[in-house]
Parts: structure tokens; sequence; C-alpha cells
């Protein structure tokens, strides 16, 4: 029975992760679809690829993920908690994607861990150094993309101010395939290893391994499902991010992929998850900002801004609620 409800985990963990895929690839891939840089198959099936590479080249936001939040090790109810966690995840990123809102898997995931292991072992089983790290690194990674966004643009705005827009436009549409691919590799290099950290957290909850490594069954099946995922395509998503921010151009969407992608891959240098969601955005606002203030159709990113602030506070109440479901029906 035990090893039947661990697989349930992985089954949930992968599903999260596939969904991940679908939800916030769309993000990486949004301004080179809006621009025309590429065709969306196209554009998905190089992202999923990217994803993939990325995914299998880390483990350290793994092991962030795995003992950030709480200690597996210590938590009696620690298979049930991950459960909990991965339901209440992933509910609320299908409720989003349906109504094409680029709400943060990741915010939906440490909120759901934090209020399933708060339901079902108290506040006191809750890592506080870890998760504070954790949520520092969400608060801060959106305000360094945004800077990084606006930098980025003003210098290319400087150096191309008496270029030809048709010109330049042409040259940054072949660069967008580039950076597009860029952006989809540091996803996969951030985004996927939180499926892989959540199963090694049931792994060592459930005494099946004492270590926070992730074993290779567990990259290529977290790999895998993001790689899937990402094929699907999340096109509410795209339509949102590439066009009801500002108009994007080509060169502003090769500013925005490059200021996001750095921040998301330096986040996984120093085995920090981050939301890529959050990132992307807060790139393009960067960008958009920089190219004219008045050109941003603030209504919308203050939509989006108000999904990322309620997203921990509803994945926490809903995670208790789930676990109090499993408590009550299976335990």
């Amino acid at each position: 029975m035990d090893l039947m409800v661990l697989w349930i985990v992985v089954f949930l963990a992968l599903s999260f992760d596939f969904i991940n895929g679908f939800h916030d690839t769309a993000n990486a891939i949004a301004t080179a679809v809006s621009t025309r840089a590429l065709k969306p198959r196209v554009a998905i099936v190089m992202a999923a690829v990217m994803n993939f590479v990325g995914a299998i080249t880390f483990t350290g936001v793994a092991a962030t993920i795995g003992k950030g939040v709480a200690n597996p090790a210590e938590l009696e109810q620690g298979v049930p908690i991950v459960i909990a966690a991965l339901l209440s995840a992933i509910a609320w990123n299908l409720l989003t994607w349906w109504f094409g809102i680029p709400s943060s898997s990741s915010h939906a995931l440490i909120g759901s861990l934090a209020g399933a292991v708060i339901g079902g072992a108290g506040m006191s089983a809750i890592n506080g150094g870890g998760l504070i790290k954790i949520v520092q690194a969400l608060i801060f990674s959106p305000l360094i993309a945004f800077s990084a966004g606006f930098i980025i643009m003003w210098i290319l705005k400087l150096i191309f101010a008496k270029s030809s827009p048709h010109q330049v436009n042409k040259g940054f549409r072949f660069g967008q395939i580039i950076t597009a691919a860029f952006q989809s590799f540091s996803h996969g290099t951030n985004d996927a290893q939180k499926a892989m950290g959540i199963i090694v957290f049931a792994l060592v909850a459930s005494d099946v391994q004492t270590t926070m490594d992730v074993p290779l069954w567990v990259k290529i099946s977290a790999a895998t499902a993001m790689a899937l995922g990402t094929s699907v395509g999340g096109w509410k998503i795209i339509k949102t991010m590439g066009t009801k921010i500002f108009k994007i151009e080509p060169i502003n969407g090769f500013a925005a992929d490059i200021g996001s992608a750095v921040v998301i891959l330096t986040a996984t240098m120093i085995h920090l998850p981050v939301s890529t969601t959050h990132v992307i955005t807060s790139s393009i606002l960067g960008v958009g900002s920089a190219k004219r203030f008045s050109a941003v159709k603030w209504g919308v990113a203050g939509r989006i801004i108000v999904a990322w602030i309620i997203t921990i506070p509803i994945t926490v109440l809903m995670a208790m609620f789930f676990y109090w479901i499993i408590h009550f029906f299976f335990l």
C-alpha cells in the first residue's frame, strides 16, 4: 500500500510538471510568437527540446525545494502532505490557466507545500529560515528582472536610435529565435527541478532514501513530463503575455528574453527557485517602460500582479483543506 501511495505522489508530481510545461512555457515563447519570429508549432517544439535539456542539467533547486520548506525526514505524515500540496498546486495552475492568467507555478507549489505542512504537522514543522530564503528569491527576482529588461532596452535604444526601424526589427526577429531557445533552456533549469524536489521530498519522507540527491529516473521523468507539457502549448497565456501588456516588436522581445533568461539562470546557479512567470512578465514590463512608459497597459499588469500576490495565501489554505480531506477519509 505504501508503495502504491508513493507512486501516486510520483504521478501527481509529474502531472504538476506537465501542467507547468504548458502553463509556464507559454511565457517563455510568448514574445517570439507574438512578433512572428517563430511560428507557434516551431516555437513549441523548440521550447520542449530546450526545456528537456535544461531540466537534466542542474539539480540544486530540487534540493532547495526538497528541504527548504520543511525537513521531510521529520514528518510523520510526509507522503499525505506531499499529495495535498500537489493537489492544491495543480488545481490552482489549472484554474489560472483556464482564465489565461500568468500566475506563478512556483508560488503555487511553495504556498501549497507550506500549507500542507502546517495542516499536517503544525507551524513548528516549517523551516522558517529556508522558507524565508525561498520567498525572498520569489520577491526580489521580478524586481531584478524589471530592472534588467529596462536597462537592456534602454541600451538598445541608444545603439539603434538612428537606424531604420524596419531593418532593426528584421535583424532582431532572427535574434529572437536564439533568445527564445535560451529562455526555454533557463526555464527548464529552474522549473523542472521543482517537481524533482517534491518527489525527493516524498522519497525521504517515506524512508526510500536518506539524502536529497536526485535519482536519474526522477531527472529523466520530470524533464520528459515538462517537455510533453510544453508540446501542448498554452495559447491563452501566450495571448496575455505577448499582446496585452504592450505592443511588442522584435527588439523588445529580444531584450525581454535576454533579461529574464539571465535572471532565471543565475537563480538556478545559486540553487534558488524563482517564478519564471514573474521574471518573464517583469522583464516585459521593464522593456515596455523603457520603450515608452505610457505604452504599457498597466491595468493588465495590475491584474497579473494581483494574481501573484494572492497565489501563496490562497494555495496555503487550499493545501490545508486538501490535507484535512485526506486525513479525514484515509488516515
